[in-house]
């Protein structure tokens, strides 16, 4: 698909002010790689760093991976249930609302004695994170189903209870499941870095990052895997917003296209 060049110009020049800038100060106001290194030679870590840069992200997305389809496969049926059955909302509404708020980074020390210092420990920390995201949004999304749809849908032959979910409640609230797992997913990578960092796992891009290059004052090295960092959340955000934005959810498109 092409991009029209008046649209790649508004993401463009903000993009290229922001570097050029970023080499000046680095390079003529600040003069101190320590605190800030330029733009070019982050650049050129990134090239020096491609031996082990690959395999860091790769290590990073499995931990992604495991711990947002734990999330997933958890939240969705939790969702159901406490969206469409009143009783089991009460009921487990209180114990959500009180684990929900502790932060992920402090289920470190739980996942390490429960799991050791592995990849399904990160996957744990990524788990808790991503979690809460998906449940709520996909419970509201089941409790706001509109009782013309559900009564119209008894009226075309959905009896009972497993009918009405399937054929109703669930397709209304997919688009609320699509907007937490989206905000999950946000989540979860900020939470991949977060583990790494503080030793669930003894690979991946935060470890190396904080273990390695943090501790030896390689700020160039730091920053280079900062961008990484981002640029690898970019790439998933963008390529989930296409798969289920603009190809599952064309239809539900506002007044932006």
């Amino acid at each position: 698909m092409n991009i029209p060049i008046k649209e790649r110009g508004l993401w463009l020049a903000p993009l290229i002010t922001v570097l050029v800038l970023w080499e000046f100060v680095a390079g003529y106001v600040i003069r101190d790689s320590l605190i800030l290194p330029r733009f070019s030679s982050v650049i050129y870590s990134i090239y020096v760093l491609k031996g082990v840069l690959i395999p860091d992200i790769l290590v990073s997305l499995l931990h992604f991976g495991i711990g947002l389809t734990l999330a997933f496969c958890a939240a969705i049926p939790m969702a159901i249930a406490m969206g469409w059955f009143e009783n089991v909302f009460k009921a487990i509404d209180p114990l959500i609302e009180i684990v929900r708020p502790i932060p992920p980074l402090a289920w470190i020390p739980v996942a390490i004695l429960w799991i050791g210092l592995n990849h399904y420990a990160a996957g744990f920390i990524i788990f808790i994170g991503a979690f809460f995201p998906i449940l709520i949004d996909s419970y509201t999304g089941f409790r706001n189903v509109p009782k013309v749809l559900v009564e119209t849908g008894k009226v075309l032959g959905c009896t009972g209870d497993k009918k009405l979910i399937r054929y109703v409640a669930f397709p209304y609230a997919l688009p609320s499941i699509a907007t937490g797992t989206r905000v999950g997913m946000g989540v979860g990578w900020m939470c991949v870095v977060a583990a790494e960092m503080f030793g669930v796992s003894n690979s991946g891009l935060g470890y190396r990052l904080f273990q390695k290059f943090y501790y030896l004052h390689q700020m160039d090295y730091v920053i280079a895997y900062m961008l990484v960092l981002g640029l690898t959340a970019l790439c998933i955000d963008r390529l989930f917003r296409y798969l289920v934005e603009d190809r599952m959810f064309k239809w539900k498109r506002g007044i932006v296209k």
